[in-house]
């Protein structure tokens, strides 16, 4: 996105406005439902590095995540992956029964509309870096084989 600093900014502003209500674990819960939904391999790796890097979850839940095994996470963060997850995949089967089940883990209806942009901020990210073609680098601060299992996980080994 250095193409385009002004809209990277952006971008960045609308993360910035959600965050606050719902914290950066829910936020990377979100993010890692929603790049996994859509297939995402350049937003897995680099959420993962930054999950891991803030506590959300170590290098074994994320490897069970990249086999939709969600038990690193607390209930409430994995419904918010499942959630967010739908959301890439299947938006127009959701229904108001989507949004319960996440008040049903205790968040707010402010929480559900951010975790909802959150979500949705994510797609038109990876959705943008996948339409570009845009050459996945190694990331040395991330353990080769959760890479790997990752990288699986989005269909690109």
């Amino acid at each position: 996105m250095a193409g385009n600093p002004e809209a990277h900014e952006a971008f960045m502003a609308l993360v910035r406005a959600v965050v606050p209500s719902i914290g950066i674990r829910v936020y990377e819960a979100a993010t890692l439902g929603a790049a996994r939904g859509i297939g995402s391999a350049h937003c897995l790796i680099a959420h993962a590095r930054k999950s891991l890097k803030a506590g959300v979850v170590d290098e074994a839940g994320l490897r069970g995540f990249a086999e939709d095994d969600d038990s690193g996470f607390d209930a409430a963060e994995q419904a918010v992956i499942r959630y967010a997850e739908k959301l890439s995949t299947a938006p127009s089967s959701m229904t108001d029964a989507d949004s319960e089940a996440l008040r049903a883990v205790g968040f707010t209806d402010r929480q559900i509309l951010d975790i909802t942009l959150a979500a949705g901020l994510r797609n038109h990210f990876s959705r943008s870096l996948l339409a570009l073609a845009v050459p996945l680098d190694d990331d040395p601060q991330l353990d080769a084989e959760l890479a790997a299992a990752l990288m699986r996980r989005a269909g690109r080994l």
